[in-house]
């Protein structure tokens, strides 16, 4: 029988190359059949236990969450405080230094030297012995500086 078989099938795979010919053996067929199952009538029981832990699950979850959240937020703003520090740094730097420049500027303005050169240039000269009267100076009575005083002043030489 096994001789019959082995002709036959030399009989069938002479005129066909290697890529046509199919193994006379190719296992079992897959065959697949469909049937509906209908779950609606399926009731589902409540486990107790079980949500308990999805309970304390979701709790834990937000607990996390919190705490992440926390310490990004608080990292973040760790970060803008060191930007403004940084930056009023800047322009307390940048106010000191405007500051140096304003007192060297008001320090050459009052100058003496420079406001003599500039009278000159102007034609003023320098007053007469007896035309300056020290408005800031005590009195003559010694009791302190006067506010005011309804006293004439007048100017000699004129």
């Amino acid at each position: 029988m096994a001789a019959a078989a082995a002709i036959r099938n030399a009989d069938l795979t002479a005129g066909c190359t290697a890529a046509q010919r199919r193994p006379f053996w190719t296992g079992t067929p897959e065959i697949y059949f469909s049937k509906a199952i209908d779950n609606s009538r399926l009731v589902k029981m409540e486990d107790a236990r079980r949500n308990e832990e999805m309970k304390q699950f979701c709790a834990a979850l937000v607990l996390l969450f919190v705490l992440v959240f926390g310490y990004t937020w608080q990292h973040f703003r760790a970060i803008e405080y060191g930007y403004q520090i940084e930056s009023a740094k800047r322009d307390l730097n940048s106010l000191t230094e405007m500051n140096h420049a304003l007192m060297l500027e008001e320090a050459s303005l009052r100058d003496p030297e420079r406001i003599d050169v500039l009278a000159r240039r102007m034609g003023l000269v320098p007053p007469n012995p007896g035309q300056v009267i020290r408005m800031d100076g005590a009195t003559a009575d010694g009791q302190g500086p006067v506010m005011a005083s309804a006293v004439m002043v007048t100017i000699a030489g004129q």
